[in-house]
């Protein structure tokens, strides 16, 4: 369903990030976890953390240890704080990537891609702003989960929802770097 919210977006950017290799099941289970030991995804405070309170995170049985998806997470949140500060915020800039075709028509497991031009050109514009493991599979994880591409196949129930769902997203132009 189409997610906005800086947040809520955010959130998923990290679990997008922490996933990679692993099965979304894995970080599902975790996702309590995750909303405690990252301050319920509050970007501000993210950014704040010290580098002996990500250790501390690192220690978490809770979240998957990996120590740079761990970093990743303030260094993400200080990456977004520019975003956040302009109209429309974080969640304008990463809906910009949404394709102009939005509900696709999915036949079949194989023909739903793993990453498409557009979270390329997402991953590009992150990796510049110094986002990190937003790699191109992560963004269109990321596009998929959030609603900014609706990839549930024609067989699925939930497609036609989804397709009709409206998206709240504020125009603020292209804010593409």
């Amino acid at each position: 369903m189409p997610l906005v919210g800086d947040r809520s977006l955010f959130e998923f950017l990290t679990l997008e990030g922490a996933q990679a290799g692993l099965s979304w099941r894995t970080v599902l289970e975790r996702r309590a976890a995750y909303r405690e030991a990252f301050l319920d995804y509050e970007i501000e405070a993210l950014a704040a953390l010290s580098d002996d309170q990500l250790m501390e995170r690192l220690a978490n049985p809770g979240l998957v240890r990996n120590r740079l998806k761990i970093q990743s997470v303030r260094t993400n949140a200080r990456a977004a704080l520019p975003f956040i500060a302009q109209p429309g915020g974080l969640t304008a800039f990463l809906w910009a990537f949404a394709p102009a075709e939005r509900n696709p028509v999915r036949a079949g497991p194989g023909t739903v891609p793993s990453e498409t031009p557009e979270s390329r050109l997402m991953s590009r514009d992150l990796r510049k702003a110094g986002f990190t493991f937003v790699g191109p599979t992560i963004c269109y994880a990321l596009m998929q989960a959030t609603g900014m591409v609706n990839d549930h196949l024609k067989t699925c129930h939930r497609q036609s929802v989804c397709a009709a769902a409206p998206v709240l997203v504020p125009d603020v132009g292209s804010p593409h770097l």
